[in-house]
């Protein structure tokens, strides 16, 4: 049974912990997916309010309360998030079910329990990074400490909102940092809640601080921002460029997860009820909306037929409808623009085949639509595109060869599937597939532990636990002479 809650009247920014809405900001309107009903009302964060949250975390990080407490005490901090968001995992659930439109029953046990797993995550990394002495001159020691590097502004997209932005949080924080995070203006529900949460479990104010808005308005406005000292984003590449540039103007790190066109390699050889399984849940997961999908299904062609028939009848009998019904497997889209965008492709497809779908569904007025897919060549638009919906693109391949070379033909190179039986293939696949991320034989099997991110157009930089350490954080070397050392005398007449 699912319990409902309410949706705030209003979502505004949260500044030194404090919630503020200026009356002469502008509002956005806050819809659910599910009926295309407005449900809440976004206060839209200007320069002037980016400019307070910016210096409210540099406040924070000058001030110390939070870099200078202890690792142990940090960790202890995180580890009450976690417990705190595991006790109201199913009101952040049902929030970003309204707002998102994903279907609670995976919110509830993936996304809001991976979302608790990263703060404590990120404690344990941050509890197990040691300095370094250095001795090889006996005269000197020489230490290498790491130290947070100052304000992160932190921008997470709509498609799984506190799952993302509580990796952010955990990492940036974790290691003494303080931040401003913008989420998507689509989705600000569930993340506002979340901060709420994070400052009740007793994170100092100034900390952690909230904007909302659009990308042109509050995201430009932050990234541009001279008390940001470092950007992490994830969003779609174009977004990417323009923030890449600005943090290159000003000369800060960045660390970018950006779009992807993934190639899911299935070989005649490969289990092929487990393969089925993996392809349609690496492209109708998450209602299709996934940076990592595998969105270009790539089938040797000796059972090209067989896996269409068979990923016909198993796409059309998806259960597509409301996503606070449990049975749901699919739910809408993020919009009824963005829905038109992705049906766009399946009216476009220039010579390709809808083998399913293609079409809206009708369903409580909300942004719906069919599991799609499309038979078509590797230079289609459907193939070379990011589509970010619940539409696959099946091409076939001759052989091992014909295959990497698919798999590479295009601009993104976030992740690779394979499925085949054979060892040294699917070795020789992940060696010469040009991508981030390649899973053999399962679809997304995320490991915190390793680097997460892309080649091309997917990316700049990795999100993992040593990867975030590297970004959070400066290296500091210290020099300390053990002995008198007689350094150049200058001005005496005697060098």
């Amino acid at each position: 049974m699912i319990t409902h809650f309410a949706c705030p009247r209003s979502v505004g920014a949260i500044i030194d912990g404090c919630t503020t809405a200026p009356a002469d900001a502008g509002t956005l309107e806050v819809r659910y997916p599910g009926n295309g009903e407005v449900v809440s009302t976004l206060v839209e964060s200007g320069a002037d309010e980016v400019d307070r949250a910016a210096r409210a975390a540099r406040a924070s990080f000058a001030q110390g309360p939070w870099r200078r407490k202890s690792v142990e005490q940090r960790g202890e901090i995180l580890g009450r998030i976690s417990d705190i968001i595991l006790e109201n995992a199913e009101e952040l659930a049902w929030l970003e079910c309204m707002n998102a439109g994903l279907p609670m029953a995976r919110i509830r046990h993936t996304q809001i329990a991976r979302a608790a797993w990263n703060f404590r995550f990120f404690a344990e990394v941050a509890s197990q990074s040691v300095g370094q002495a250095i001795n090889q001159d006996p005269r000197y020691l020489t230490t290498v400490l790491r130290e947070p590097v100052g304000v992160a502004a932190l921008i997470s997209p709509w498609n799984a909102p506190v799952a993302l932005s509580s990796m952010k949080v955990a990492a940036a924080i974790a290691f003494g940092n303080s931040c401003v995070l913008k989420p998507s203006e689509l989705t600000p529900l569930a993340v506002h809640r979340l901060v709420e949460l994070i400052h009740e479990a007793g994170v100092p104010e100034g900390v952690v601080n909230l904007v909302n808005g659009r990308g042109h308005v509050t995201g430009s406005a932050l990234v541009a921002h001279e008390d940001v000292d470092l950007v992490s984003f994830t969003g779609g590449t174009q977004t990417g460029r323009l923030i890449a540039a600005e943090a290159g103007r000003r000369l800060i790190p960045t660390t970018m997860e950006l779009g992807g066109k993934s190639a899911n390699v299935i070989f005649a050889d490969a289990d092929q009820d487990l393969a089925l399984d993996g392809a349609l849940a690496g492209i109708f997961s998450n209602n299709g909306q996934q940076c990592l999908a595998g969105s270009r299904i790539l089938v040797e062609a000796s059972i090209l037929d067989a896996f269409v028939a068979r990923f016909r009848e198993r796409a059309a009998a998806i259960r597509v409808g409301d996503p606070m019904d449990p049975a749901t497997e699919v739910g809408p889209v993020i919009s009824r623009e963005h829905r038109d965008r992705v049906l766009g492709f399946a009216d476009g497809a220039k010579g390709g085949e809808v083998i399913v779908g293609g079409h809206a569904l009708d369903i409580d007025g909300g942004y719906f639509m069919a599991p799609t897919a499309v038979l078509a060549d590797n230079d289609s638009p459907v193939a070379r595109e990011e589509i970010f919906g619940p539409f696959a693109t099946i091409i076939p391949f001759r052989d091992e060869a014909h295959a990497i070379a698919l798999a590479n033909a295009s601009r993104f190179g976030l992740a690779g599937y394979v499925w085949t039986s054979d060892v040294g293939k699917a070795l020789r696949c992940s060696r010469d597939i040009r991508t981030g991320v390649v899973w053999i034989n399962t679809p997304m099997a995320r490991e915190l532990r390793a680097p997460f991110g892309g080649f091309k157009d997917s990316g700049i930089g990795r999100e993992s636990g040593p990867d975030c350490l590297a970004f959070y954080t400066e290296p500091k070397t210290t020099t300390l002479a053990l002995d008198p050392v007689a350094p150049p005398t200058f001005g005496k007449g005697t060098n």
